[in-house]
């Protein structure tokens, strides 16, 4: 399944699901805060109670509701929340302040990425080897901001799959539209191509020479320019 981009939204109960789901993560409606009465969500957004009842069980899948006898639909608490969630990670991205979003983010891809590396430094097959050095080329041909992000994100999904790690390989792919959002506007930074192609081109080089302990440090300084990068952008300071 591809996390980069949510699904799009074409039934009836699709559209209820994104609206309280956004109300949900925003935080307009609260934990143990009761959802409005069937009946009168059924009136809001003009649907049955079938449908209504299918976008609930939606809601309470990802963790935000739970339905309680004699109650109704209630909002769990956070810390219930599937937040890796594609649609709930998205509403969370849409609802969060961009630097404070920004900065959990790189927090998680320094715990991460640099264990990423290191690993495919391992155990990467040449075939591996050969995919992560055809994204870095495609980043090395990219002419603008915009054609650099595909490469990019490919490079850095290539390393996971490198790994050889199937829950490792997925949770950062469940990552990555958070991830694209993040680069998109880290590759916004002027000389973009002279301050990451280097830092990239690094991570690769160990990679190909089995160097563990390069690749990691290659990530680490990696991230370290990436968040340089998005506190030049945003104007915003972000801790190292």
């Amino acid at each position: 399944m591809d996390y980069r981009q949510p699904k799009p939204r074409k039934s009836q109960h699709a559209r209820i699901v994104h609206e309280l789901g956004r109300l949900i993560v925003s935080g307009r409606l609260k934990p143990e805060e009761r959802l409005p009465a069937e009946a009168q969500l059924c009136e809001d957004y003009d649907v049955s109670r079938t449908v209504l009842r299918e976008a609930t069980r939606v809601l309470v899948a990802k963790g935000l509701v739970q339905s309680k006898p004699r109650v109704g639909s209630v909002v769990r608490p956070r810390c219930d929340w599937h937040l890796l969630d594609p649609d709930v990670l998205h509403w969370l991205m849409q609802s969060s302040p961009q630097g404070e979003f920004f900065d959990k983010l790189s927090s998680v891809r320094c715990i991460i990425e640099p264990a990423s590396a290191a690993l495919a430094a391992v155990n990467a097959t040449p075939e591996d080897l050969e995919a992560i050095a055809e994204a870095y080329a495609r980043m090395e041909a990219a002419k603008s901001p915009e054609s650099f992000l595909e490469p990019d994100l490919d490079f850095h999904s290539r390393i996971a799959e490198a790994t050889h790690n199937e829950l490792l390989a997925h949770l950062c792919n469940m990552f990555s539209l958070a991830l694209r959002e993040s680069m998109t506007h880290s590759n916004r930074r002027p000389n973009l191509h002279e301050l990451a192609l280097p830092r990239h081109k690094a991570i690769l080089t160990a990679i190909q020479n089995r160097d563990t302990l390069g690749a990691r440090h290659a990530s680490l300084v990696q991230l370290e320019d990436a968040r340089a990068a998005l506190s030049a952008v945003l104007g915003e300071d972000f801790p190292l």
